[in-house]
């Protein structure tokens, strides 16, 4: 899909996109009902600003519902009954402090939150945290050229409280991108909060740490020091029509250190482990993680869910890279033996093999692209569901390095053409063309890929 057709479907609603009309995002669409404007909304129910901004509220009787029950939520988080009482709120600070002490209050029981007062703001001071590192992270890479475009304003980063937060969106006193900020904080704090106590109902603290010990005890080779790593290079050899792997070799540190690489040449790091089938060692190049909270906020918005149940089924993670399909199909079944032995019956669900050359790649996720070869399922076992992502030195080379294939192009298309982009950075306020900007970033991704 080229990036014209990518942009139209998702900017009016082919796409379960977090600008269309019956997105769960609205409060934050800089185009729709809630749109930040250029001063806070005037108070005055007679006023032409209020009278010209309930007409187009009234264009959509869904909004007109979402509205009320918004409202609702800010008195009863203010503790005020009327927007009058919200300038009187941001005038006078001893009330303010006592506001925020019953909000954290109400927040802690939400969440389900334990503890003290104290307890329950160091959590949401995390939740503060979790967003900020949302927008640095896409700062940091997918629009690391256009930081100074993106860079929040540091009244809004240094504010964690979130009465504070909701108030500045009523304070005229505030530039427009200000009060932007400061609600797409709010709302950013409240998906990490979602996920926070999501990942406290399934303890996925514990889980992690016996999936680690899980494979330290009985899928790698038990002479293995825990952590021992052999280092390996792939010479790998690309198409100039597309950077796909035309051929890898597997050298030792000795002899990569001879190669001279010519243009269309890549020398790429693996530091291997191994597993032992009867007297056959293995290698294998293994990368596991825990989905970190700030993954999971932007994997809840590119999904258009607030609740990380449904959104977020990818928790815990291993991606593992063989030399050959039949290492690949050897690894398999040692894992579903290894199962046994810890007691438990390995059952792989959603299985996707596109290893072979005569498979293709369906791609549910936007972004991705049909050329896309691995092995994916989900393994259920010892109480944990795990994400299991399988290579072979050829296709792992590919994911990273191959034209429309490579995982830093599908986190650009992903993020833009799912819409993220133009809510967490609306055009009015960043002044950020968002389609150039997409095209532009991945060819940059290209561009430092091919060097």
């Amino acid at each position: 899909m080229n990036a014209v057709n990518a942009w139209v479907l998702y900017r009016f609603g082919g796409f379960m996109s977090v600008l269309s009309t019956n997105s769960v995002f609205t409060s934050l669409q800089q185009s729709g009902p809630f749109t930040v404007s250029e001063h806070s909304l005037n108070i005055g129910r007679f006023s032409q600003q209020t009278r010209q901004w309930l007409k187009n509220l009234q264009k959509n009787p869904n909004n007109v519902t979402k509205y009320r029950a918004l409202r609702s939520q800010i008195f009863e988080f203010l503790g005020v009954d009327d927007f009058e009482q919200i300038q009187t709120l941001i005038s006078d600070k001893a009330l303010r402090e006592k506001r925020s002490e019953r909000a954290l209050c109400l927040l802690g029981n939400m969440f389900g939150i334990n503890g003290n007062l104290n307890e329950i703001k160091s959590r949401v001071d995390e939740y503060s945290r979790t967003a900020d590192a949302v927008i640095h992270s896409i700062i940091g890479k997918i629009l690391s050229p256009y930081a100074s475009h993106i860079e929040a304003t540091n009244e809004i980063e240094v504010t964690n409280n979130p009465v504070e937060l909701l108030l500045i969106m009523f304070n005229d006193g505030y530039h427009k991108k200000a009060r932007f900020e400061a609600r797409r904080k709010l709302i950013l704090m409240t998906l990490a909060a979602s996920i926070d106590q999501r990942e406290r109902e399934t303890d996925i603290e514990s889980k992690f740490s016996a999936f680690l010990a899980f494979l330290n005890g009985y899928v790698w080779s038990p002479n293995l020091k825990i952590g021992e790593l052999d280092p390996v290079y792939l010479y790998s050899k690309h198409r100039p029509e597309d950077f796909s792997c035309n051929a890898v070799t597997v050298l030792d540190p000795a002899q990569a250190k001879l190669i001279q690489l010519a243009k269309g040449e890549k020398l790429t790091l693996l530091k291997r482990r191994s597993f032992t089938v009867g007297v056959k060692k293995t290698p294998i190049y293994v990368s596991i993680r825990k989905k970190p909270p700030q993954a999971k906020v932007l994997k809840l918005l590119r999904k258009n869910q607030k609740n990380p149940a449904v959104a977020v089924d990818d928790e815990l993670g291993l991606m593992a890279v063989l030399d050959s399909v039949s290492d690949v199909k050897a690894f398999q079944q040692h894992l579903t033996r290894s199962a046994s032995k810890a007691n438990s019956l390995m059952v792989l669900e959603d299985i996707s093999d596109t290893l072979s050359e005569h498979s293709q790649y369906q791609g549910r996720a936007v972004g991705s692209s049909d050329k896309t070869a691995m092995m994916k399922f989900f393994a259920r076992l010892g109480g944990m569901r795990v994400e299991f992502i399988i290579h072979t030195n050829k296709t792992w080379l590919n994911y990273r390095y191959q034209q429309d294939v490579a995982h830093n192009e599908y986190e650009v298309k992903r993020i833009f053409d799912t819409g993220v982009i133009e809510l967490l950075f609306p055009m009015d306020i960043f002044h950020l063309k968002h389609l150039k900007t997409r095209d532009e970033m991945v060819q940059f991704f290209r561009k430092q890929i091919e060097s």
